[in-house]
Parts: structure tokens; C-alpha cells; sequence
């Protein structure tokens, strides 16, 4: 009797090793084991195995080397935001965390659209740049000093377009305030 004919042409037949699957479960608990093995006798001697900061008790000062770091916009010299409100930021980001709500501006030729609102949600935010790479002005770029971005409460996440202008890293967390643009998620200042 011939073997079942398979649905596809290319479906892969499984060999038999492959289909016995206990020497694969025997395999992994070995991996597992060897694992747990290695992290009691780290236990064991005292050594140090994991290294953990206990925030908001103990704080890091090194950040990881690709870090992206904070948004920040641009001014212009008259201190207006150098964003046009083409809404390209927002379009691109995968957790759309940025919300901007364009306004007219009549006396200003060169550029009649600017942000009246523009609002980052940084507890969802996923510092992945693209908002930077997708913005055709240059308007929103990342710092890689971050101190104090972190916050105990959600609602204390939400960065308007004044604090994305006017912030200025500071070295020290103790300095630095306890609340960093505190306001309910989508109101706006």
C-alpha cells in the first residue's frame, strides 16, 4: 500500500526521529536543568547572579548603548515649534502614542500650519524613532540623556508640546521633579 498522498506538493514529511517526541522533551529538560543547575550553584557560592534595580529605591545612571532616548522639538528662532502638524509622526508610530491637532496660522506664510496640541503618551510609547526618521522638518528628534522619565503613575506620562520644547535634561534624579507634565490622558495645557 502506497503512502497517503500529501495536500501540497511541498509539505514536509516529518522523519521519525522527529515524530517520537520524547528525545525532544528529553533534550529540553536537559537544557532546563543544566540551567537551573548552574543558577543554584550561583546561589549557593553567593555569587551574584542577576543584577536588578530596585526603582524607584535605587536608580541607574548608565543607560544601554543604543539607547533612542526622550523626544524633543525643535524650535525655530522665534520659539514657535519647528513642526508643520503633517501628522506624518503619528501616521507612522505603531503604538500610536502621538496625538497632534493642527491650527491655522495666517501671519506666518512660510509655514500656516502648526501644532495647537501635540501629546505624547509615554506609557505606551515603544521608542522605536520612526516618528523622527518619518518627520520631512526635522521637528521632533531624540535625546539619548533620559533622567527622571519614568513615573509612578500613568497619568503622569502624558508630555505636552510645552515640556517637548522647553526640556532640558538634568544628570541628577534627585533634582529633578517628582511630576514631569502631570495632567490627565488628552487634556491639554
Amino acid at each position: 500500500m502506497s503512502e497517503p498522498r500529501s495536500r501540497y506538493w511541498n509539505e514536509r514529511s516529518l522523519t521519525l526521529w522527529e515524530r517520537s517526541y520524547l528525545p525532544e522533551v528529553v533534550r529540553g529538560l536537559t537544557i532546563t536543568g543544566g540551567v537551573f543547575l548552574r543558577n543554584m550553584a550561583k546561589w549557593m557560592t553567593f555569587r551574584k547572579g542577576a543584577l536588578t534595580t530596585y526603582y524607584p529605591e535605587e536608580t541607574r545612571a548608565d543607560y544601554a548603548a543604543n539607547n533612542r532616548g526622550k523626544h524633543v522639538l525643535v524650535q525655530r528662532e522665534d520659539g514657535k515649534p519647528q513642526c508643520i502638524a503633517c501628522n506624518l509622526c503619528a501616521t507612522v508610530c505603531p503604538a500610536r502614542v502621538i496625538e497632534i491637532d493642527a491650527a491655522l496660522d495666517l501671519d506666518d506664510p512660510a509655514h500656516p500650519k502648526y501644532p495647537a496640541r501635540f501629546v505624547i503618551d509615554y506609557s505606551r510609547c515603544v521608542f522605536c524613532g520612526l516618528c523622527v526618521e518619518a518627520c520631512p522638518e526635522d521637528a521632533i528628534r531624540m535625546l539619548k540623556d533620559v533622567p527622571a522619565l519614568p513615573a509612578l503613575d500613568r497619568d503622569h506620562m502624558w508630555l505636552a508640546k510645552e515640556e517637548l520644547m522647553t526640556w532640558q535634561p538634568r544628570r541628577d534624579p534627585a533634582k529633578a521633579p517628582a511630576e514631569i507634565g502631570a495632567r490627565s490622558p488628552g487634556e491639554s495645557r
